[in-house]
């Protein structure tokens, strides 16, 4: 604003000099100088009439009658200027009156045709995102009065609970997501923001019912990252260190390595290694962990841990492309494209990801831990364990019916189709392979309680 200000009476300024200064200019008196200069030209004819008589070139007679004309001219055009040809005194617009009232005027005409015809508050950056916020104030208005009209409509009070959390009204928020009704237990991404304004409405307190809304959406995402940082998070106020570098340690396999946020977890997850008394671990090493490494070891070797902390993710990709690079040679070798596989999910490059498990054949189809880990990336990128995933998770289930991830996998399909009997059926399977009273196996008895309520089966534990 003051910069434009500034160039903008620099510029009136400058029109103002260049109108005003003919006003302002002192003109000289130029009839002197003709005078001269009629008599300077008259005065070199003469001369030069003598000269043509001494030549002979003219009679006495003709020069005689041409030195008359030259005189009579000679006075005519070297007469006195008439006196109208100067200015009067007695007239009131002189030349510095007119230019001061230029001055005047067209500064403030400028001003006045700019504040009638322009938009000043476009250049002042407050009164700019006044109106931004003015104008999404109504668009959030219109829609809570379409809600109130049209109350059944699920979407549209999901999105008013997020535009009211983010214009900070949490309270609306709240009664907008409790309106919303089944469709926020159905899909993650509303049940993590319900958490989080449930939490910041409680003193950013995690624990209780914003807790159980992220176990919920990790139920149906395993790999929420939202969902990971709040559980580590909560688990680390609770000094539950391991859980909190468990979780985050998660959500650091679906963060672009090198980025901001994942520098900022693997400094939290060094933190709470360190309260925890764990050893301290390089990404490669804690990316070798996936989701379903907490049924089986699975085929790939454990990395030692010295050597993993001395490789950079420069040094780590470059042994990745080596691979790729040897299986394009030799595409028989199925565990080799297993390894690929599993590297390249740990690096978020899901695309590729899919096509090495698809190349690895028949390893798959009789490992239930490879069936559960493609059922799980294809989920990933779909959103959705129907189709495909589920089915390859029925397939895991048949050769191994205990697994306890391909049952969690079969059981969120389930909750997530309404078929909640089903999903207490495959769940309490889960329960019966996990320790008594452990963090998965309270976990999982939450999920049941929560299918059991849906079911209309009343709270009763697993028998």
């Amino acid at each position: 604003m003051t910069v434009f200000i500034v160039i903008a009476v620099l510029l009136t300024l400058l029109a103002l000099a260049w109108l005003v200064r003919p006003l302002l200019w002192q003109a000289t008196g130029v009839g002197v100088s003709s005078q001269r200069l009629n008599a300077s030209i008259y005065r070199d004819q003469l001369e030069s009439l003598e000269r043509d008589l001494e030549r002979g070139v003219i009679s006495a007679a003709d020069c005689e009658a041409s030195r008359d004309e030259l005189q009579l001219r000679l006075l005519d055009d070297t007469e006195e200027p008439a006196t109208l040809a100067s200015p009067s005194g007695t007239s009131f617009w002189t030349g510095r009156r007119t230019a001061a009232l230029i001055a005047l005027l067209l500064p403030l005409g400028a001003a006045g045709m700019y504040w009638w015809l322009g938009s000043p508050e476009s250049i002042d950056p407050v009164a700019t995102q006044k109106g931004h916020q003015d104008q999404v104030a109504q668009m959030v208005d219109a829609l809570a009065a379409r809600l109130k009209a049209s109350p059944d409509n699920p979407k549209g009070w999901a999105m008013l609970a997020r535009s009211y959390k983010v214009m900070g009204k949490l309270a609306e928020a709240e009664e907008a997501f409790l309106k919303a009704g089944d469709l926020v237990n159905t899909e993650p991404d509303l049940l993590v923001d319900y958490a989080d304004l449930i939490a910041v409405r409680a003193n950013n307190n995690i624990e209780g019912r914003p807790l159980a809304l992220v176990n919920k959406a990790l139920s149906l995402n395993p790999q929420h990252p939202m969902g990971l940082m709040m559980s580590g998070v909560a688990a680390y106020r609770r000094n539950d260190f391991a859980l909190a570098v468990a979780q985050w340690e998660k959500l650091l396999q679906v963060l672009d390595p090198g980025s901001p946020d994942a520098q900022q977890v693997e400094a939290d997850i060094a933190e709470a290694r360190a309260k925890a008394g764990l050893p301290a671990a390089s990404r490669a090493a804690a990316g070798s962990n996936s989701v379903a490494g907490a049924s089986e070891a699975g085929k790939l070797p454990a990395v030692d841990p010295a050597i993993a902390d001395a490789m950079s993710p420069e040094k780590i990709n470059q042994m990745i492309d080596n691979l790729a690079a040897r299986l394009k040679t030799n595409p028989d070798d199925l565990a080799g494209w297993v390894r690929l596989a599993r590297a390249y999910k740990v690096q978020g490059r899901l695309p590729e990801a899919e096509q090495a498990f698809g190349k690895a054949g028949k390893l798959v189809d009789a490992d239930p831990d490879l069936l559960t880990q493609y059922a799980d990336l294809l989920a990933m990128r779909s959103n959705s364990l129907e189709g495909r995933p589920l089915a390859l998770v029925t397939k895991a289930l048949a050769l191994n019916p205990k697994h306890p991830m391909a049952l969690m996998l079969a059981g969120s399909a389930a909750y997530r189709r309404a078929d909640y009997k089903q999903a207490i059926s495959h769940w309490e399977k889960v329960l019966a392979v996990l320790p008594p009273g452990s963090r998965d196996a309270l976990q999982v008895e939450a999920e049941i309680a929560d299918a059991r309520s849906k079911a209309g089966l009343g709270l009763q534990a697993k028998p």
